[in-house]
């Protein structure tokens, strides 16, 4: 689909198909909600708020004058993914992270999909995220990204399309659950009735791939969860799964390594620590290899990777993969490593470093969307149409100054859901991030963060950004029922 056509389609709504009907697999919900008073939906959307208050679900907004944590706006309607639209999605997550994680043993190895020119080895070996010192270092079953969260959004066709991989320190999971958690006793009839899959044992997944990823050596791997602390953006989301998996939450004061062995320090003396969870981005893991002057990583820790003797998960280096440039050969990836037809596609991408594309970008930057190659957040960025003409000029003068650091794509109108926004029932722009888990096998948690970009006309969605979230029930076989409440 071309940029023109992409940005005249109207969005798909999830909720209601183009002859103005609720589609099967929202009856149910649309029923009970209309039976509710506009007083009644208030009070359910306050029962929200309070919950989110008092678990202190938050998240840091940098630069915030007035507040460093806020609570995560949060929709009180959830969004409805019926079985089949899910089976698609799994089969194209698992799909595409195989791939990657193959491609990332491939270039971290031998090499050979840059050898054979699948991919530009210029494009691969100079982006900032590849790390060097990776090279032929053992990853236990090869599985590089350990948790991945795919940003996928809804065409106007109704298909989905991956708009990007986040394969780094990927973040929003705690958000998910906590959703959960409140849909329950916000619908909690509707809930029960409608056969939504269970999303309650991530944690209990989550633990259980980290800990492969040691297994082979260590009977009972000691994991544990390494933060940047409390002034980090997830910080919340660090405690909140170290607390649900049982584990120690760490920041890298915490840890010690010696003789090529990494120990956390607890009041009866050091434990030897094996699996670590990071949240802390790789330039910042060890400032003998990475940053010297991090704070925030642990001195040694990547010799002691290096040895064999702790895992990181995910590994350091993986970014490459989730690079915005390399993204747009990810068909290319898949069709290499497992010969099959992508099952989830990309979304049209112009890369900026190619001059005929770069003409292209700066020619219609009204119609697209600029992003910088390692930017994430919704930082970085230009929409286009939404810009003024000095905001677009401005950007054309840092996309001319360094065009390898940006990719460009049409202005796909997100799907949009119903949302309760002061009062009333509007729809807003939404995406969907699921959570793919990769260790000794890989497993596609049944739910997703959906993320809502709640100004109106809005395409951002991440929090950062003005954006919200809302549940995400994905349904079983036995779709649609009604219930009482």
């Amino acid at each position: 689909m071309g940029e023109a056509s992409a940005a005249a389609a109207a969005p798909y709504d999830e909720m209601i198909d183009p002859a103005g009907d609720v589609r099967p697999h929202y009856a149910a919900l649309a029923r009970r909600v209309a039976s509710l008073s506009d007083e009644d939906l208030a009070e359910r959307q306050r029962l929200l708020e309070r919950f989110f208050l008092l678990q202190g679900i938050t998240f840091t907004v940098y630069g915030a004058e007035s507040s460093t944590e806020r609570i995560i706006p949060t929709d009180l309607l959830p969004r409805i993914i019926p079985a089949a639209e899910w089976a698609t999605i799994e089969a194209g997550l698992v799909q595409r992270l195989r791939a990657l994680n193959m491609f990332l043993a491939d270039i971290y190895s031998d090499q050979k999909i840059l050898m054979d020119g699948v991919v530009p080895r210029e494009l691969v070996l100079g982006a900032p995220s590849y790390r060097r010192e990776m090279q032929n270092l053992y990853v236990p079953h090869s599985a590089y990204a350990n948790v991945c969260g795919s940003d996928l959004i809804r065409k106007p066709d109704g298909g989905f399309a991956v708009l990007e991989d986040n394969l780094r320190v990927p973040s929003g999971v705690s958000y998910m659950l906590a959703n959960r958690e409140a849909a329950k006793r916000t619908f909690p009839g509707s809930f029960r009735m409608a056969s939504v899959r269970r999303i309650e044992q991530y944690p209990d997944l989550l633990l259980s791939t980290l800990r492969s990823m040691a297994a082979d050596w260590r009977p009972n791997p000691q994991v544990v969860v390494l933060t940047p602390g409390v002034y980090n953006s997830a910080y919340f989301e660090h405690a909140y799964l170290a607390r649900l998996m049982g584990v120690p939450l760490v920041e890298g004061r915490d840890l010690v390594t010696h003789d090529n062995m990494v120990y956390m320090r607890t009041t009866t003396g050091l434990r030897r620590v094996d699996v670590i969870y990071r949240r802390v981005d790789d330039d910042f893991i060890d400032p003998l290899t990475f940053r010297r002057d991090s704070s925030l990583g642990v001195a040694g820790l990547f010799n002691a990777y290096r040895g064999g003797n702790v895992v990181i998960c995910n590994a350091p280096g993986t970014g490459v993969a989730d690079d915005k440039a390399v993204y747009a050969y990810v068909p290319e990836i898949i069709s290499y490593y497992l010969g099959e037809d992508v099952i989830l596609p990309n979304i049209e991408t112009y890369l900026c470093r190619e001059p005929a594309q770069l003409s292209h970008v700066l020619a219609n930057l009204d119609k697209l969307v600029v992003k910088a190659v390692g930017a994430s957040g919704g930082y970085g960025m230009l929409v286009g149409p939404h810009a003024s003409k000095a905001e677009r000029e401005s950007f054309a003068e840092a996309v001319r100054a360094d065009p390898e650091n940006y990719i460009a794509q049409p202005t796909i109108q997100l799907s949009t859901a119903p949302c309760l926004i002061d009062g009333a029932i509007d729809p807003r722009h939404v995406d969907l991030r699921p959570f793919i888990l990769s260790g000794d096998k890989i497993r596609v948690t049944p739910g997703a963060l959906t993320r809502v970009a709640l100004r109106k006309g809005s395409l951002v969605v991440n929090s950062s950004q003005g954006g919200g979230s809302k549940d995400t029930w994905v349904l079983g076989e036995a779709e649609g029922q009604e219930g009482p409440q």
